[in-house]
């Protein structure tokens, strides 16, 4: 088996010096890592993230602090329940995963717990690799809490799943564990997608895995998701297929530019250290490209920073990934008006002749509704306008 790919000491010390002195990196988690696949144009998140920086202590120092977090009470809740899921060594989940995905009944003797204890997330990574890779025949393992690797643009970020269960067959299935309720056998639509976006990270960490044994063993992609059962505190569980996440998750993931490209980009001496001036501060994270669009808003820390500056610049962007790609070459607010009102643009442009259109159905809509206006009304009009503006 080989050895999980690890930094160049270059490129530590580099990322290193992004985060500042003495500052620990930050964990890149599952959750992070779907959000950085669904924008993986997004340079400024992806070295912030590879290079381990606190985003909310960071948007916290810019001025525009994100409203990201848990609850006290819903993180109190929710590992209160993952750990009745996980009593009496995994029994409970055990028998969910026998009644969701099949095969023979757990028991005491044929279900099995491994200790993935290691130091260091490498070291419990290369544990969680001999576990699954010695599973045993004929048995139900579950593997709690088990720590993988996933390679994002020339960086390993280390993942920690709530469970893996080994099937006795050979398969490996991604269990879920999550605290909003499943009525009636279902739960809210939203919630589950972003758990599947979740779980399909772990399952491309799983297949790199996978492709190092021989022979490879199956990882489902069929996810096992437990929740508390209507309105109690009583586990059931769904298999939710998360083929569609992880292709799209996978092939985002791999449009990420190379981090050790995007940090070669700055200037020496470039870093995000807190205790610095919040003008050069702003500066530095100024000087890595952003990609904002409103649907950042709910999966990154620094939107309201990255919303600002777009609305400053006049970015389309900032008014929807859709609206962006309809304007083609029109990137800026104020382009976009000059080319409606006929200033600038190439009429033979599909999106300069639409807007142009629309420029001309308006102008003829305001002169039927509203009558015009006499000389000394036109006059304040005038003068109100200029005062707005």
């Amino acid at each position: 088996m080989s050895e999980i790919p690890t930094p160049t000491v270059p490129l530590r010390a580099r990322l290193a010096t992004l985060r500042g002195p003495d500052t620990l990196p930050k964990a890149l988690d599952a959750r992070a890592l779907a959000a950085l696949a669904a924008n993986p144009g997004c340079r400024r998140r992806a070295l912030l993230d590879g290079a381990g920086v606190d985003k909310s202590a960071l948007a916290e120092a810019l001025g525009s602090p994100s409203g990201f977090g848990q609850s006290q009470f819903a993180f109190i809740r929710g590992n209160a329940f993952e750990a009745r899921v996980k009593a009496d060594g995994g029994a409970e989940l055990l028998r969910l995963a026998h009644q969701r995905l099949g095969g023979p009944e757990p028991t005491a003797g044929t279900s099995h717990v491994p200790d993935l204890t290691a130091v260091g997330p490498e070291g419990r990574a290369a544990r969680t690799a001999l576990a699954l890779r010695d599973a045993e025949a004929g048995a139900w393992t579950l593997l709690d809490h088990p720590m993988v690797a996933l390679d994002v643009a020339g960086s390993p970020a280390f993942l920690e799943p709530d469970a893996v269960v080994v099937h006795p067959d050979g398969r490996w299935t991604v269990v879920e564990i999550k605290s909003f309720p499943m009525i009636d056998g279902s739960a809210d639509a939203a919630k589950v997608g972003a758990a599947a976006r979740q779980a399909a990270v772990y399952v491309l960490a799983l297949e790199q895995i996978a492709a190092r044994l021989d022979p490879s063993p199956e990882v489902g992609h069929g996810i096992l998701l437990v929740c508390p059962k209507d309105f109690s505190n009583l586990p059931t569980a769904s298999v939710v297929d998360v083929r569609k996440q992880r292709a799209v998750t996978g092939r985002q993931l791999a449009r990420l530019t190379r981090i050790e490209d995007i940090a070669g980009t700055l200037a020496p001496g470039t870093t995000f250290a807190l205790e610095q001036p919040a003008e050069q501060l702003t500066t530095a994270v100024e000087s890595v490209p952003a990609t904002y669009a409103p649907e950042c808003l709910a999966a990154c820390e620094l939107a309201f920073h990255c919303r600002d500056r777009a609305r400053e610049r006049g970015a389309v962007t900032a008014l929807g990934r859709s609206l962006r790609g309809d304007l083609g070459e029109l990137t800026t607010v104020d382009a976009v008006l000059s080319a409606a009102r006929g200033e600038s643009g190439d009429p033979a442009d599909p999106a300069v002749a639409a807007l142009r259109r629309a420029a001309a159905l308006r102008a003829e809509a305001l002169a039927v509704s509203a009558p015009a206006p006499r000389t000394e009304e036109a006059a304040v009009v005038r003068e109100e306008g200029a005062a707005c503006r």
